[in-house]
């Protein structure tokens, strides 16, 4: 064979090498291994969980206390969708269909949401990370992210996008309601394959009997206010766990083409923080390594972090982490401000070398 001449080799090859010897570097490492006994710890606990609220709610009878149980039941389902989250993307089994019926079980049956539509959804994000033609986390319409997303508004609309960062948050709470809509939406299709179909009664069974328990076991008004509660403070805690991750980061034109590293470390931010911030946003806090690393399990993210921090300071690569609270702050004053600002989408020189 005859050896490759460094300075004959294309621009575009050699950054796309950078993501392949950083994938060996882990793989060496045994990062990649799976981590059952700590997925194992995590659904159990979490039935426990789930059937202590359960006792809870019988024996705590009427009374008001069962708001209390309500916000406990939102933060026990908040952690069922980080453990389906993970299985979907294969981090827990070596097998793709263990993960996958362990997600539909977890995310259908337990959280009441398709899985089907999630995936479909988050791996068009994973794919091209705020692409403005790409991803649809960008493409929401309650929320606009672009400035073209506030061109087509009204008064009260325009109004109303100049102030979104304020409202971002609670409009949170309805994050929930949001998610068990758009899920049977997906599976009500037309043209569902069986499997939806299955997941569809999967779903709709669970959202059923959850409420009928509610309205059995406590007066109308209190049982109202527990699901009321519960689905504002489940969308509050799981958006505000998604909402630092790109939000506020650069956006990607339209046809634009990235690299695989740049195109994931560039969008994504991280956040600071010990045992109790991996806890509350289930391992998104490095959303870095999980952009890079998908089906690596949740705990060895940790672990990874200092390799890639430093990998992507040696290439020259921006590696953006901050706390939390700077997080929000960011996408606070992002979303008031991108209906005033002109547009100044993220200009990448290889990306404009090389655009298609």
């Amino acid at each position: 064979m005859t050896d490759l001449d460094p300075e004959r080799v294309r621009p575009q090859q050699q950054y796309a090498s950078l993501y392949t010897d950083l994938l060996r570097t882990v793989q060496e490492l045994g990062l990649m291994r799976r981590r059952q006994g700590y997925y194992y710890t995590r659904i159990g606990l979490v039935f426990l969980a789930l059937a202590g609220v359960a006792v809870g709610v019988v024996v705590v009878g009427d009374s008001w206390f069962q708001l209390v149980l309500a916000a406990v039941l939102a933060l026990v389902l908040v952690q069922v969708a980080f453990l389906s989250h993970d299985s979907a993307h294969r981090q827990i089994f070596d097998s793709a269909a263990r993960n996958d019926w362990t997600a539909r079980v977890l995310a259908g049956a337990v959280a009441g949401m398709s899985v089907t539509w999630w995936r479909n959804k988050h791996s068009r994000h994973h794919a091209a990370p705020n692409q403005v033609d790409k991803d649809p986390d960008v493409q929401l319409k309650a929320v606009a992210f672009t400035p073209d997303a506030v061109l087509g508004r009204g008064p009260l609309g325009r109004w109303i996008a100049a102030r979104q960062g304020w409202l971002f948050f609670p409009l949170l709470t309805l994050e929930g309601l949001g998610l068990h809509a758009s899920s049977l939406r997906h599976l009500c299709r037309r043209d569902a394959t069986k499997l939806e179909r299955i997941e569809l009664a999967v779903v709709i069974s669970r959202l059923t009997l959850y409420v009928a328990a509610l309205y059995v076991l406590l007066p109308p008004g209190k049982a109202t206010a527990f699901l009321a509660l519960q689905l504002a403070i489940f969308g509050l805690f799981l958006g505000a766990a998604f909402a630092p991750n790109h939000k506020g980061m650069p956006l990607v034109p339209a046809g634009m083409k990235l690299d695989f590293l740049r195109r994931q470390v560039l969008m994504s931010r991280n956040i600071r923080g010990g045992v109790l911030i991996d806890f509350a946003m289930g391992g998104l806090n490095y959303q870095i390594e999980h952009h890079l690393f998908p089906s690596m399990p949740r705990p060895t993210l940790r672990r990874v972090r200092p390799i890639v921090r430093e990998y992507c300071e040696l290439h020259g690569v921006d590696y953006t982490e901050v706390g939390l609270f700077t997080s929000y702050r960011i996408v606070i004053e992002y979303l008031n401000n991108v209906g005033l600002h002109a547009r100044d989408p993220f200009q990448c020189p290889l990306a404009t070398a090389y655009r298609k």
